[in-house]
């Protein structure tokens, strides 16, 4: 057991760092995300018309919709097409987004050029225009809202990946497995990917509560995720005529839409300010100084 808690004690202190109430918010959602089927009391899709806008009862803990599907089934169901839909998008995204960028990076010259010009194309065009125009060409579904949104978000990640590629790429150690004779694709697969894909899934975290708000725009506009499979943005839309007869039908989806997002974008601000540098305090600059003091005597002492 001691074993197990000094294995685990450097992670806790690094989860320290970041804002518990996000942390807590984003594990609750990953697990009902990954559990739903088996977590979700009641179908989420079977009606009842008798109890059609019903109240919170022991048989539905949150009340029924106008249908008289089960409300918490259906927002527990909803989280794990938001999960799913959020991280093919991003997986998606990132794929094209770190070739792209880490070719462009480690060849430089005209392949360089040639690529950066196609991701400032997509980087001029807002993404929900991108993901309407692929949905109007090819037609609303689900793997098409997914892939029309990666084909969206896919840009930003080429821009970053191809910075972090060319910090990388000028760093002495690749120039020494260079002089070694280290083939490229030893360094490519090897050095420059590895350190690429870190930097990318920061940003992947800070973007993934916009990419479960666009999923949810998307679905509320009748382009997206199509009935009767529950997600929050169409739950909205169903129940925006009752909105004023039974305010519930839409306050709890908006509630768990509203802190998906905002967990994700804390939690991704914090990673990504986790990684600047720090400036030393008074303290913390007075231990170093000890520090160099005391292992200066003891080499003049040696």
């Amino acid at each position: 057991m001691e074993l197990i808690m000094d294995k685990l004690n450097p992670l806790f202190a690094r989860l320290n760092k970041f804002p518990r109430a996000a942390l807590i918010v984003i594990c609750l959602f990953v697990a009902l995300g990954t559990f739903a089927p088996w977590l979700a009391p009641q179908d989420p899709s079977a009606q009842n018309l008798l109890e059609g806008s019903a109240g919170p009862s022991a048989a539905h803990w949150l009340g029924t919709d106008h249908l008289g599907r089960d409300t918490l089934s259906r927002l527990i169901i909803a989280a794990n097409t938001s999960l799913v839909s959020v991280g093919s998008v991003l997986i998606i995204a990132m794929t094209i987004g770190i070739l792209m960028g880490t070719i462009a990076g480690y060849h430089r010259g005209w392949v360089d050029d040639l690529l950066m010009r196609v991701v400032d194309v997509g980087l001029s065009v807002p993404s929900l225009i991108v993901a309407l125009a692929v949905i109007g060409i090819v037609g609303p579904g689900y793997w098409t809202m997914v892939l029309a949104l990666a084909l969206a978000w896919w840009p930003m990640s080429g821009r970053i990946s191809r910075a972090v590629a060319v910090s990388i790429m000028s760093k002495p150690h690749i120039e020494a497995l260079r002089v070694l004779g280290a083939s490229p694709w030893r360094i490519y697969f090897g050095h420059l990917l590895p350190g690429t894909i870190g930097a990318v899934m920061v940003y992947a975290t800070a973007d993934a509560g916009t990419a479960a708000l666009a999923v949810a725009t998307l679905s509320f506009l009748g382009l997206g995720i199509q009935p009767p499979t529950p997600e929050w943005g169409q739950m909205l839309v169903d129940a925006l005529p009752y909105l004023e007869s039974d305010p519930r039908q839409v306050i709890l989806p908006g509630l768990a839409l509203t802190a998906a997002v905002i967990g994700f974008n804390t939690l991704g601000e914090a990673i990504a300010l986790n990684r600047i540098p720090k400036p030393l305090t008074r303290r913390m600059l007075a231990i170093r100084r000890i520090e160099v003091a005391g292992w200066g005597k003891e080499n003049s002492d040696a």
